[in-house]
């Protein structure tokens, strides 16, 4: 177990897309900043970077296969209930006849955003991590060879809701796209700032509710830049469609240039 987070272990498994036993493995563990007795720093640290060298070995595999199948692979992470599932299915809906779309879920437990995925219209397969609070990359990447996206297909990774420990594990993406509502508060960026900084596009979301908050987008990007000076900025809302053409030409446009 992450002496951390309180990650476990053993528990992990991919539910498969048809009734049957289900595929049980040890999730690597994520060990940052972790305090264990009887080890000294020094080994602690050993071993952190021995965890995330295991998982960047992996990741660099799937990203391969990912791009020898035209597969254009975001991994999107966000705190739980910022909208990721139901951005997903927004997308799916108003895009998939245009471009194939496939989607690795992960949650500690459950089906349920698998399911809302297949029936927006896309291929979906879930991963439950029991008591682990992120994905890593060989779990991705034996979801991957189960799922088998058309090739071409945009294959997005949605991560465990999780503003930490995800920011540390490499899953083979193209890019990574932060999603943050602005329910959450401005200060976000700020109290968490390492998965701002690896971020390639912030989506901010939920955007349709600005009119009821007491919410400054301003500041929100501002505190963004303050982490991150790279990362493109969107403003979208999944319920109302505000903003998702930006979104959408974005990702139509990255697709194509993986593709070729």
């Amino acid at each position: 177990m992450c002496a951390t987070c309180g990650c476990g272990s053993g528990e992990t498994r991919i539910v498969p897309l048809n009734i049957g036993s289900v595929m049980d493995f040890k999730p690597i563990s994520c060990g940052h900043g972790a305090h264990a007795p009887g080890l000294s720093k020094t080994r602690i640290v050993q071993i952190e970077q021995d965890i995330l060298s295991k998982n960047d070995a992996l990741a660099a595999r799937n990203r391969a296969a990912f791009a020898a199948a035209g597969h254009f692979a975001l991994n999107i992470v966000s705190s739980p209930g910022s909208g990721k599932t139901t951005l997903l299915e927004r997308t799916i809906r108003d895009l998939s006849a245009a471009l194939p779309i496939a989607v690795i879920e992960g949650d500690q437990e459950t089906s349920n955003d698998a399911e809302r995925i297949r029936a927006a219209g896309a291929q979906s397969i879930q991963i439950n991590t029991g008591r682990g609070c992120h994905l890593d990359a060989d779990m991705v990447g034996r979801a991957y060879d189960q799922l088998r996206p058309r090739t071409g297909s945009v294959l997005f990774i949605e991560n465990v809701g999780n503003l930490v420990c995800p920011s540390s594990f490499d899953l083979g993406e193209a890019a990574r796209v932060v999603l943050f509502s602005i329910t959450e508060g401005e200060d976000k960026p700020l109290k968490y700032p390492d998965i701002f900084a690896s971020a390639d596009i912030v989506l901010v979301s939920k955007i349709d509710l600005q009119p009821y908050l007491d919410c400054d987008l301003a500041l929100i990007e501002a505190n963004i830049r303050r982490v991150n000076r790279k990362a493109r900025i969107m403003h979208v809302s999944a319920r109302s469609g505000d903003g998702l053409e930006h979104w959408y030409g974005w990702l139509g446009q990255s697709a194509r240039q993986c593709v070729a």
